[in-house]
């Protein structure tokens, strides 16, 4: 009758389970689609939550679980079985312990062996035991459990699966032997109030979430050696190409064992097969105790399908299946593959083309923004440059308007009192400025200009470029008193002290501002409104005009500001004309002879051909130069010897075999010239080479600057007696030329570099010299070129015909170095040089006494030649200050006796590096000057310089140049004497 009874329970409990599934699979199929359906009238999602769907799941649940759970038969052990819930492991005590204690299973398969012990009947087991009720404990633990579900009855074997705290209990249907049966009542046990308690599901817990059990004691696990090793049962099943058998033995019972938790378990095995055939994986062994893990952790957590890797987690083979999925175009091979690829390959070409037209939008977002800019700045510099054409063109319009006014009272202004404003400038371009050591002291080289003031209408404003310091200032103002007057005491000092007065001193306060940008002087003097104020103060009401220096634009800003005239030509006729193309092409139009040559070449091809005509036509000449237009003495030229040519013998013999009359016609001249043209190129490779390395180390570096700048090619006199003069004109605005200064060049180390000059010169008949300078002043006024000009000429005589031949080899439109130090020099000397006749001309002091009643007799003159050097260079001078060097040079007896006006006068430029200096020596001729010249430089070589340590200097090489001079005129004075003795 009890058997009757129990199995009848077990039967009606089977059929409620099945209820039980039905319901959570409807359930489950309800959610997906009430999960979409909006309510009209709060317009919010409906939440499933507030559905009374879980009521009824939970009621349902009860009811079964109201039942009481009577043990089956043993005998229908085999053929039934039931799931029942894991206890929570962080919740049992004594579980690690009973698993250390469990015999025969490894450390990893002791905890479910533990579990699987100690949970068979808790009840029964503990009435056996202590027969005491399990109420107290019961309720304790209920308590402990926090309303998780316990579901009491006959258990055999424990199966955890650990998922966020819930466990599940399971049943095989293995039978466990007799002592288990010993162990478990076969009558039904009456539940307590406290055990039905605990029958009851939380109403917070979801359908599909799991219960938790109570753990028993360390004392209920059977310890009795007899007792029969337990298997624990793993539930494997195997899924074939994506497919799971659902007739498979090993499948039906994974299913019935977790018939309960089915529902969560579908979803998670359906996209475990899902991925499989994607992936075409044809064998995956799958373990159910991590499908139902992942199932509760995917269920309770996940609202989304996970990821591959924890579906694939619940393999046993998954490091295979996973190397599988891994291999590039796997997806490719299975379910939907064709359509997958269809898709990876139109989204990556999507993906490409949307790319594409972003970069594309991109760089023209980027090009219209560039462009935009680009053209705002190109239209303000457009403004701008218009704004400034706009003003240049004013001001040079105002500078030809008072240039006129300039020219044509030019006469009466030159016979009243007037303000002369002396700006230095050298504007050069900026490459050429930037390229210049010492800018500022070039710049002041010319501070002889002051000079100007011996003649007493004159007053003298003069800028200079830095700032002088004040023994260069007493030094200045102590010179200016002592200008060469013969008259009485009292006459010279008050003239002394009116020619201090008639001169000033100014710099432009931009000198500060700009100590390393190498400006020009005008520049500077154009960004110095105070300067500016200052000067026009000073010539408020006077009779006023301005002496620049190398012309630049800034001249006609200054101009414009003062409101006065430039003594000189418009900038851009003086850059024209101040080249050496453009000067060759002036005295070309003057009818000057020049040196064989051509200008305006600006390419290797031009130079090689034109070189090698000019070769052909002027076969005599052993040396050609190369100078660059923009650069001015020695800095710009190159040379290179005739001799150096393979063919050059050959060419001379060519030559005198025709003779010079049938030289000419062009058919003679082929052979030789084809031949140049073929060997120029590696001759002047080989052996051309600038005159001044330190400025053009080699021929490379001068031939680019040269076909950049242009230049000009031409003869070097073929002679070995060369003389080398230069002539200052002044250009009147009222179209007189007047001769200023002329004198023969003195030269250092490079023979084509002038740095200083003997005063008169002796190299041209006065006659012949006066000629040339009035045809060049002539041909400059044609060309509107006024104020201060500068003639290099060369002197040499002709072997052919035995005649001194004139060139013309340089044209310089600005105030030479030479003038102003020739300034200096009538100032200390109080005479004139009178060009026309070659002289000196100083007059002699009278030392008797004039009474009033006597008349005055005239001064006599006497002729005095002076060695002038304007640019001496000597490093070891900055050791000294220049206080000190005049004591020196005192105490060597190196001084200026205003008596008899002579001996030497020093004119300094710096108050900072104190190593350029220009000096000035006059004597009664020429000889006792060049030698007087020579002894000071080499006295103040030996003071200045250490034995060991000689420092760089021009010193001895202007020494030298001298010495050659004195040879050679005592070589010239001994013929001149032994051909009347003949």
């Amino acid at each position: 009758m009890m058997k009757k009874k129990m199995s009848d329970v077990v039967k009606k409990e089977d059929k409620s389970g099945a209820v039980s599934v039905r319901v959570e699979d409807d359930l489950r199929q309800l959610k997906p689609s009430l999960e979409k359906v909006i309510v009209s009238e709060g317009r919010t999602t409906l939440n499933i939550q507030a559905l009374n769907i879980r009521k009824h799941a939970e009621d349902c649940l009860k009811t079964v679980n109201k039942q009481q759970l009577i043990l089956p038969p043993i005998g229908d052990l085999q053929q039934k079985t039931l799931s029942k819930w894991t206890p929570c492991l962080e919740k049992i005590s004594d579980v690690k312990k009973q698993r250390e204690n469990l015999p025969g299973a490894p450390a990893g398969e002791q905890d479910k062996l533990a579990l699987n012990m100690c949970l068979p009947n808790k009840r029964s087991i503990r009435h056996q035991k202590s027969g005491k009720s399990l109420t107290d404990t019961h309720r304790k633990r209920a308590n402990e459990a926090k309303g998780d579900r316990i579901i009491s009855g006959s258990v055999v074997n424990l199966q955890a699966a650990e998922s966020k705290g819930h466990h599940i209990l399971v049943v095989p249907k293995e039978d466990f032997g007799t002592d288990l049966k010993s162990r478990c009542h076969e009558q039904p046990v009456r539940k307590t109030k406290a055990e039905s308690t605990y029958l009851r599901a939380d109403r917070d817990c979801t359908p599909t979430e799991t219960p938790a059990f109570t753990t028993t004691s360390k004392s209920m696990v059977p310890r009795s050696p007899q007792s029969l090793p337990v298997d624990i049962p793993r539930y494997l099943f195997t899924i074939r190409s994506g497919q799971v058998d659902p007739m498979a033995a090993d499948f039906c019972h994974f299913k019935q064992c977790f018939v309960l938790c089915w529902s969560s378990v579908v979803d998670v095995l359906e996209a475990l097969q899902k991925l499989l055939r994607e992936f075409a994986v044809p064998l995956a062994k799958v373990s159910g105790e991590r499908l139902v893990e992942l199932s509760h952790v995917w269920d309770s957590g996940w609202s989304k399908a996970p990821s591959a890797m924890p579906v694939l987690s619940v393999l046993e083979n998954w490091e295979e299946v996973s190397e599988l999925i891994s291999h590039p175009g796997q997806r490719y091979k299975g379910e939907g593959g064709i359509e997958a690829a269809a898709i990876h390959i139109q989204s990556s070409w999507r993906r490409y083309l949307a790319r594409t037209a972003y970069l594309c939008h991109c760089r023209r977002k980027w090009a219209a923004g560039t462009i935009a800019i680009s053209w705002l700045m190109h239209a303000q510099l457009c403004r701008v440059r218009k704004a400034l054409q706009a003003r240049r063109f004013s001001q040079l319009e105002n500078s030809r308007s008072r240039a006129q006014h300039l020219a044509a009272n030019w006469k009466r202004i030159q016979s009243f009192k007037r303000t002369i404003i002396h700006i230095p400038s050298l504007g050069y371009s900026q490459r050429k400025r930037l390229n210049l050591r010492g800018f500022d002291i070039l710049q002041n080289t010319q501070m002889s200009r002051l000079c100007d003031i011996r003649d007493e209408n004159v007053e003298v404003i003069y800028i200079c470029p830095q700032h002088l310091g004040n023994d260069i200032l007493d030094y200045y103002t102590s010179l200016l008193k002592c200008d060469g007057a013969t008259d009485g005491a009292d006459t010279t000092t008050a003239r002394a002290s009116s020619s201090v007065r008639r001169y000033i001193i100014l710099t432009p306060e931009a000198v500060d501002y700009f100590p390393t940008h190498n400006m020009c002087l005008s520049t500077l003097l154009k960004y110095s409104p105070q300067t500016l104020k200052h000067i026009r103060n000073l010539i408020q009401g006077k009779q006023a005009y301005i002496v620049g220096g190398v012309a630049h634009m800034d001249d006609l800003a200054v101009a414009d500001e003062l409101g006065l005239p430039i003594l000189g030509p418009e900038p851009a006729i003086a850059q024209h004309y101040s080249t050496k193309s453009g000067g060759r092409r002036l005295f070309v139009g003057a009818e000057i002879d020049v040196p064989p040559g051509q200008g305006d070449i600006y390419s290797l091809n031009q130079l090689h051909e034109t070189l090698a005509e000019l070769m052909t036509q002027n076969i005599d000449v052993q040396r050609w130069l190369f100078k660059i237009d923009s650069e001015d003495g020695g800095r710009g030229t190159a040379y290179c010897d005739t001799c150096h040519l393979s063919c050059y013998k050959w060419a001379l013999q060519e030559y005198h075999r025709y003779g010079p009359e049938l030289w000419n016609p062009k058919c003679i001249q082929e052979t030789v010239l084809l031949r140049y043209l073929d060997e120029i190129p590696e001759w002047l490779t080989h052996y051309a080479q600038p005159a001044k390395t330190s400025c053009y180390p080699n021929w490379a570096c001068f031939l680019k600057t040269f076909l950049r700048q242009g230049g000009v090619v031409e003869a070097y006199p073929p002679s070995n007696s060369v003389t080398c003069l230069t002539v200052d004109l002044l250009l009147e605005p009222g179209g007189e030329v007047t001769m200023l200064s002329c004198g023969d060049q003195l030269h250092g180390g490079c023979k084509l570099e002038a740095i200083g000059s003997i005063v008169p010169q002796s190299s041209v008949h006065p006659e012949t010299l006066n000629s040339i300078c009035t045809r060049v002043g002539r041909a400059c006024l044609q060309r509107c070129i006024v104020g201060y000009v500068s003639v290099d000429l060369v002197t040499f005589l002709d072997h052919n015909t035995m005649e001194k031949k004139v060139w013309a080899v340089d044209l310089d439109i600005t105030y030479s170095n030479q003038l102003a130090m020739t300034q200096m020099l009538l100032m200390m000397t109080g005479g004139t040089l009178n060009c026309c006749t070659g002289c000196l001309e100083a007059p002699i002091p009278i030392r008797e006494k004039c009474y009033e009643h006597q008349i005055v007799p005239k001064a006599p003159v006497e002729n005095l030649c002076a060695v002038i050097g304007n640019h001496l260079f000597h490093s070891d001078l900055s050791m000294l200050y220049n206080k000190v060097f005049l004591m020196m040079c005192n105490a060597h007896g190196i001084r200026f006796n205003k008596k008899t006006k002579q001996g030497t006068v020093f004119a300094f430029f710096d108050s900072s590096e104190r190593s350029s200096i220009g000096m000035i020596t006059v004597s009664e001729d020429l000889q006792r000057a060049l030698a007087t010249f020579a002894r000071h430089l080499s006295v103040i070589h030996q003071e200045i310089s250490v034995p060991k340590s000689q420092g760089e200097t021009n010193f001895m090489e202007v020494i030298k140049e001298i010495e050659d001079i004195l040879q050679m005129t005592a070589q010239n004075k001994l013929q001149g004497e032994a051909k009347p003795a003949s």
